[in-house]
């Protein structure tokens, strides 16, 4: 069970925009570690197995955003979302998106998926390493509810998903008074 685990402390390899710098690409490197993210805040971070792809870019992602401010309504101080995808994808992502209130964190090595205990194999479909799809809610890196989307496997040939979906997180978080 995760709840009540502390999340692991990794590094990751963030873009952002700096103006300073001029040109049609005004982006520097910027290292976030999970003290970053996770400290002395409550949030609500979820995992999904890549950028661009269907259930992710179609509901999971834009969801988030639509109801971004009932999560706030809630005490949620930010709302991240993760996929073992680099800094390059993720933005462009998030720029395809038009997504303003959610922060799209890449962990394109899969550090920290891998010692969430989420990665998994997703060969089958071409993606090779990939997070399961998963939510947290998470408090000064402390887990303390846990959404984990059924049939946790490698390749597996389905891409199960509603327990991790916005709408069943804010239900949940609603009943528990969280």
């Amino acid at each position: 069970m995760m709840i009540g685990k502390k999340i692991p402390n990794v590094t990751f390899h963030t873009r952002v925009r700096d103006e300073s710098i001029g040109g049609s690409n005004p982006f520097r490197w910027q290292d976030m570690t999970t003290d970053d993210y996770f400290s002395k805040k409550r949030v609500i971070m979820f995992s999904l197995p890549g950028a661009f792809t269907p259930t992710c870019s179609t509901f999971q992602l834009p969801d988030f955003e639509r109801l971004y401010h009932e999560f706030q309504k809630l005490g949620i101080n930010a709302i991240y979302c993760l996929a073992v995808n680099d800094a390059f994808v993720m933005n462009a992502w998030g720029k395809q998106q038009e997504i303003k209130n959610i922060t799209l964190i890449p962990d394109g090595s899969g550090e920290f998926t891998r010692k969430m205990g989420m990665l998994v194999r997703k060969d089958n479909v071409g993606f090779g390493m990939r997070s399961w799809r998963y939510g947290a809610l998470i408090k000064n890196k402390i887990i303390e509810q846990w959404f984990e989307e059924e049939g946790f496997s490698d390749n597996c040939e389905s891409d199960p998903y509603g327990v991790s979906s916005p709408q069943n997180m804010l239900e949940t978080l609603q009943k528990t008074g969280v």
